[in-house]
């Protein structure tokens, strides 16, 4: 038995597709098990300093929910970058007209905020309803 920690290297990972539904479920939920499928972290060989992680698709996303008063309350915040120009988002407007934004920036919040962060977000693919463009990729259903 030797004492040496088993590193695993970039050939020997194997990408999975699953697939995970988000009706009747709170977005919080689904994006923080869509984080740990994105890293890797549900694998025995996952690496903080490596992508391990798996594509992960959503369907069903404009039939997800938000508890408490984050419909009414939350406000979604982004700059343009010119002076004064800060657009603003109510949660029930981004919901109605744009829900993949609304769990891509779930996720993204949950992912590291590097270059291997935004290599782990380009594996999501978010998907209002339940037709997606994946059956060749032969995704599975993950429950959680």
């Amino acid at each position: 038995m030797s004492n040496t920690t088993y590193s695993v290297k970039k050939k020997e990972i194997v990408r999975k597709w699953y697939i995970i539904d988000a009706e009747n479920k709170p977005i919080g939920r689904v994006s923080a098990e869509a984080a740990k499928l994105l890293k890797g972290k549900h694998k025995p060989i996952y690496s903080t300093h490596l992508d391990t992680g798996d594509h992960v698709i959503i369907i069903n996303a404009s039939k997800a929910i938000l508890t408490g008063k984050k419909m009414t309350q939350k406000i979604y915040r982004r700059h343009t970058g010119y002076i004064g120009n800060m657009k603003e988002v109510m949660a029930k407007d981004l919901m109605a007209t744009k829900p993949e934004r609304a769990f891509m920036l779930a996720v993204k919040g949950m992912l590291p905020k590097n270059s291997l962060g935004r290599s782990m977000i380009k594996k999501l693919r978010v998907y209002k309803d339940a037709e997606h463009n994946h059956q060749a990729q032969a995704p599975e259903i993950w429950n959680f």
